[in-house]
């Protein structure tokens, strides 16, 4: 979906192409991975990157081509190392789990409100109640479960960032922030900013309230944390 041209390690790459499978390779292994991530470049203007794979033996970290324009080579070494510390501490496999868990309680909990919701009315139109309040409830606990989901999805992006200041150097990662925080100030700027763009990496600052829904903690947040290591 994302077009990520995965990089052969043993084929003709550019420099800056095997610099980023160095990169990759080599805190992987301060990682403690026994399997390298495979390694992958894709096309966009937006300053992201991501880890994603079943598990810490089959993993792909890729980085878009807007951020090696745009950061310098100590911002992409922290960046890559979050994305490394994500597959070591086996994050993709842990959401993953923690999601179908919420599902499954969404699913659950939503028929039993249901049907106790459906006998308040006469048996001709209960059928009717339940079919209606099965989904409404499945809205409201999604949207509470989602609350669960990012809570932890939040407490992750923290524990990645403490991970990739391990792998890579404190200076180097609160380094990859404060361009990430420079960046997005400069675009909202420049009234240049791209919704979608921002919100694949969901690092745009937001209201307190729709903070409680985002995945990652705010920018100024992660720094002051990373700095009171």
């Amino acid at each position: 979906m994302m077009r990520v041209n995965v990089l052969d390690p043993e084929g003709n790459l550019t420099a800056e192409e095997r610099a980023v499978v160095e990169k990759v390779h080599r805190l992987s292994r301060a990682a403690g991975l026994t399997h390298m991530p495979e390694v992958g470049i894709y096309q966009s203007p937006e300053v992201n990157a991501f880890a994603t794979g079943p598990s810490k033996k089959r993993s792909l970290v890729a980085v878009s081509s807007g951020l090696l324009q745009v950061m310098d080579d100590d911002a992409v070494e922290g960046v890559i190392a979050h994305e490394v510390a994500h597959v070591a501490n086996g994050d993709m496999v842990t959401m993953t789990l923690l999601q179908g868990i919420v599902n499954t309680f969404v699913v659950f909990f939503s028929r039993i409100a249901a049907i106790l919701v459906s006998r308040l009315v006469r048996s001709e139109l209960q059928w009717i109640v339940r079919f209606a309040a099965i989904i409404i409830f499945q809205l409201l606990f999604s949207i509470l479960g989602s609350l669960v989901v990012n809570a932890y999805s939040r407490y992750r992006e923290y524990h990645a960032d403490q991970g990739g200041a391990d792998l890579a150097g404190r200076d180097k990662m609160a380094h990859a922030l404060r361009s990430l925080q420079q960046h997005i100030e400069r675009a909202n700027v420049n009234n240049h900013t791209d919704d979608s763009a921002i919100q694949t990496m969901k690092i745009s600052g937001k209201g307190n309230v729709m903070r409680l829904f985002s995945s990652h903690p705010d920018l100024k947040d992660r720094i002051a944390r990373l700095e009171q290591m």
